[in-house]
């Protein structure tokens, strides 16, 4: 089966591949860098981290990628969104993609840059809008997908509705994990796949051992919808904080720094998605997509692309 051709705007990748961005500091520049020397997007996860640090990773990633394509993912419903996009565009990055609500504003922003915006969206209606505002491209993601969710639908009922309604690219996000997935995505008319956990069990992600073994260890019935204070749904391992979320005896914050627009306060998700990266899972929220199960090794990356590819081609 013949690889489509993936062009965002000024953007074609070797392979039609996007590694997602995963905050907090889940994807950061080993991994991002070693996605794109391989041929596809490697994305930086841009939320919850100062922009110091989102320029020492974009530089990083930069270093590492052998001159491929590099990415960072911003969350709207971050307060620091603008702060971040635009050191994101000062560095030069590639493609910002975003979601978690949508901004007209970013698209003024990148118009004497050369960076992309891809929204991440969940339905055909918030896909025109993406492509009317100036979006080259957008994410199509269902409910599959580990973090936090905008839909309840399968990526398998949103995508052909969204491809049909808009005359850009339309990459698939959610549960995927390899190449037979991303053959049926593109049989259902995807221009590229976004896949995140299958890289989280990469030899490049930084997170700890822990979390790692936390995703070799799930199974499918341990794959669940929490409530987080963003005020969306999420997708995670079941552990011991997700049974005080569900309890309503998770912690409340001791402080807060108001990293986001909105919050609940019902608990820190800041601090929750931090202790899980740094191995304190039972502290905290270890997202999933909800085919982690299907996972059983930890790979480098370009073994996990030449996986993907050689089962792509086999379809």
């Amino acid at each position: 089966m013949k690889l489509p051709e993936l062009r965002i705007g000024n953007i074609t990748p070797r392979f039609p591949i996007i590694q997602g961005g995963m905050s907090v500091s889940v994807s950061t520049a080993p991994l991002a860098g070693a996605v794109a020397k391989a041929g596809g997007i490697g994305v930086i996860g841009a939320t919850g981290i100062s922009t110091g640090k989102l320029t020492e990773e974009i530089r990083e990633a930069r270093s590492l990628s052998g001159g491929g394509i590099i990415g960072v993912n911003i969350m709207f419903a971050a307060r620091d969104f603008a702060e971040l996009v635009q050191t994101s565009i000062r560095e030069g990055i590639d493609v910002i993609f975003t979601g978690a609500g949508f901004s007209r504003d970013i698209f003024r922003w990148v118009k004497d840059s050369r960076t992309e915006v891809v929204p991440i969206v969940s339905s055909a209606r918030a896909a025109r809008l993406a492509e009317r505002s100036g979006a080259k491209a957008v994410v199509a993601e269902g409910s599959e997908a580990g973090g936090h969710l905008g839909t309840e639908q399968s990526i398998k009922e949103i995508l052909p509705e969204i491809v049909k309604e808009v005359k850009i690219p339309v990459i698939a996000a959610g549960g995927l994990i390899d190449g037979y997935d991303m053959a049926e995505m593109v049989n259902l008319g995807a221009g590229g796949v976004q896949m995140a956990t299958r890289f989280v069990l990469s030899e490049e992600c930084t997170v700890s051992s822990h979390y790692k073994q936390a995703y070799l260890a799930a199974r499918e019935e341990d794959v669940i919808i929490i409530k987080s204070p963003v005020g969306m749904p999420g997708q995670a391992i079941r552990n011991n904080f997700t049974k005080l979320i569900y309890q309503g005896e998770a912690p409340k914050p001791d402080h807060c720094d108001a990293c986001l627009r909105e919050c609940s306060r019902d608990y820190c998700i800041l601090q929750a998605l931090n202790n899980a990266k740094n191995g304190l899972l039972d502290e905290g929220i270890i997202f999933a997509g909800k085919n982690v199960a299907k996972i059983n090794s930890i790979l480098p990356v370009e073994a996990i692309f030449n996986k993907i590819l050689t089962e792509y081609a086999t379809v």
